[in-house]
């Protein structure tokens, strides 16, 4: 499959992998995110361009996603902790139900068809751009975070929708915050401490299911793991987030809800032709 194709191809494939890594980074530090959001739909082309079957193509691209997102999203919680206050005591309070759903989420996955993720995906997307771009400092559920019970409500179910989207929680949590008058900066600072909890037993989750399935899976594939896009992509990522992590702090709070939900509803988008079959 891809050993087949020509030199120059697998340059451009490369090149592109690359791109998006950097693409990756920025965005994980500037939006307190694992770069799933960017990750998924661009693996989702490439892993296309190359003949992956559309039957696996979308848990290739999430499995190499979460895997990708471990180093990123550790990148950007050290670089905003540097800068910003994080809450401790939200990471301690979600640890727990949040492995615990993400364990319950990738199960989901495994038996999943790929159109299922691909649904999520956009559900996903459409929910946190509209509360982003058409949200007011009004729509708020409290003025103070909700006791132990809600709060592993809230874990778990971050949890358990990550791994069926490939995202690191960051952009969910983010939201969930921001309801409960957690200042931007802080939420993003805070969400970006969940991407490694979510990502690793993720990522184990998705190179085990994925076993069965290596012969329709690209060459130097671990699971539904794909290390060269792990290497390339992943490597940039980790690289280029702390710059991300240094311009969120020079934008405004509007600035950075209406960046962030625009580039959602974006790649929301891409998911929608998709499924439509465009």
């Amino acid at each position: 499959m891809m050993l087949a194709l020509p030199w120059d191809y697998l340059l451009w494939l490369a090149g592109a992998l690359l791109v998006a890594g950097f693409a990756t980074g920025i965005l994980a530090g500037l939006f307190g995110i694992g770069g799933g959001a960017i990750l998924v739909p661009v693996l989702y082309e490439v892993f296309g361009a190359i003949g992956v079957s559309d039957a696996e193509r979308m848990h290739v691209s999430v499995g190499t996603a979460l895997a990708i997102i471990v180093p990123t999203a550790l990148r950007s919680f050290f670089a905003h902790r540097a800068r910003t206050k994080v809450d401790n005591t939200v990471l301690r309070q979600w640890a727990l139900p949040l492995v615990l759903g993400v364990v319950a989420g990738t199960g989901l996955a495994a038996i999943s068809p790929d159109t299922v993720l691909k649904i999520a995906f956009v559900l996903f997307t459409v929910l946190m751009s509209s509360k982003l771009l058409f949200g007011r400092d009004s729509w708020i559920l409290a003025d103070r975070l909700p006791g132990r019970l809600a709060m592993s409500a809230y874990a778990f179910g971050i949890g358990a929708a990550s791994p069926l989207i490939g995202i690191s929680g960051g952009g969910i949590a983010t939201v969930v915050l921001t309801l409960y008058r957690v200042p931007i900066h802080t939420a993003i600072a805070t969400s970006a401490g969940l991407g490694a909890l979510i990502a690793v037993p993720g990522t184990l989750g998705y190179i085990v299911s994925g076993l069965p399935h290596l012969a329709q899976l690209p060459p130097f594939s671990l699971g539904y793991v794909s290390l060269p896009g792990l290497i390339l992509v992943g490597g940039v990522a980790t690289l280029a987030a702390p710059l991300g992590a240094r311009l969120a702090h020079r934008f405004s709070k509007r600035q950075l809800e209406v960046g962030f939900g625009l580039y959602l509803l974006i790649v929301g988008l891409r998911f929608v032709f998709a499924l439509a079959g465009l």
